[in-house]
């Protein structure tokens, strides 16, 4: 039997608190107040959460990241290492990230990420280096450490996946050496200028080496094309009632890939990642959600997932 995939995932990881919050109005006056009703940490962030992802499907990954030499950064260490994701990767810098998540009762939130120094701080090429060789694929997301890593991949031969989230403009200043990178390209509906078909269309045009473009559809699914002409698109309605959509669109991603890289079927690997998106939005916390390869299969069997087949 073949070994699995190896992906090397580059991005933050940070510590992140979510929370249920409901506000009420004091009686007779105009006050608003806002009452906690559940709350938890852990570790979140793009980079970790796509690790995660593809970890617990059964993708090996090794985790580019920077973690802060005080408090968080050993919750953010040890919880990557309860996940077996703390590793060679994982560099240490003098602060971390942090984030808050705060949701209401019908699932809308209000999120903040503070960065500390991560914006500017520079990851150590040697070690993705030594990393990155010989992996089936690496994840760059778009944090400013990773920017450097892009030409390193390219010397090493291996294929590049960004999701640039959400964007507007098919040739975005900042977001250029990633989108100009990159095999596989996947970003949000929420605010592009055209229909999703139309701007998979445009990616392929504007990006000759992109080979896969996906968009994140929110509660209509995702859609997915390949330079060849293929339109896939999936949908399903959440297993469980709503929490928390924050992380969705990291599931999404990473699932994706780990079902195309390991089968190359973009088809199976949209159906399940649409499927392990909507599971996930049932928690509170971004990471408390995501399967393992047995517990999505088990789902696929009493959950159904729409799906056409079509050309862009």
């Amino acid at each position: 039997m073949s070994s699995p995939p190896r992906i090397v995932v580059a991005g933050v990881a940070n510590l992140c608190t979510a929370a249920t919050v409901t506000t009420t109005a004091a009686s007779g006056t105009d006050d608003r107040r806002e009452h906690t009703t559940a709350m938890t940490t852990g570790v979140s962030g793009v980079g970790a959460n796509l690790a995660l992802t593809l970890n617990r499907l059964g993708t090996r990954v090794d985790l580019c990241t920077l973690i802060g030499q005080d408090p968080p950064g050993r919750a953010i260490r040890a919880g990557l290492e309860q996940e077996g994701l703390h590793g060679p990767g994982c560099v240490p810098t003098p602060s971390s990230a942090l984030a808050l998540c705060l949701v209401d009762g019908n699932g809308s939130r209000r999120s903040a990420t503070y960065l500390n120094d991560l914006a500017d701080a520079l990851y150590p090429t040697s070690v993705f280096t030594d990393l990155v060789q010989g992996a089936d694929l690496a994840v760059l997301t778009t944090i400013g450490f990773t920017r450097p890593l892009i030409a390193h991949a390219h010397r090493a031969g291996v294929p590049i996946a960004v999701d640039v989230h959400v964007v507007a403009d098919i040739d975005h200043p900042e977001q250029e050496p990633w989108l100009h990178s990159a095999d596989v390209v996947f970003c949000s509906h929420e605010r592009l200028p055209c229909p999703p078909r139309a701007w998979i269309r445009h990616v392929f045009d504007t990006y000759p080496g992109c080979v896969v473009a996906g968009v994140g559809c929110g509660d209509r699914g995702a859609m997915v094309g390949t330079r060849e002409g293929l339109l896939v698109t999936a949908r399903t309605r959440p297993p469980r009632p709503l929490a928390n959509t924050i992380g969705a669109g990291d599931a999404l991603f990473g699932s994706f890939l780990h079902g195309w890289v390991a089968a190359g079927n973009p088809a199976q690997a949209l159906h399940d990642a649409v499927l392990h998106a909507s599971w996930l939005i049932g928690d509170l916390f971004p990471n408390h959600g995501r399967l393992d390869r047995d517990q999505l299969r088990e789902l696929a069997r009493t959950h159904p997932v729409h799906m056409t087949v079509d050309r862009w």
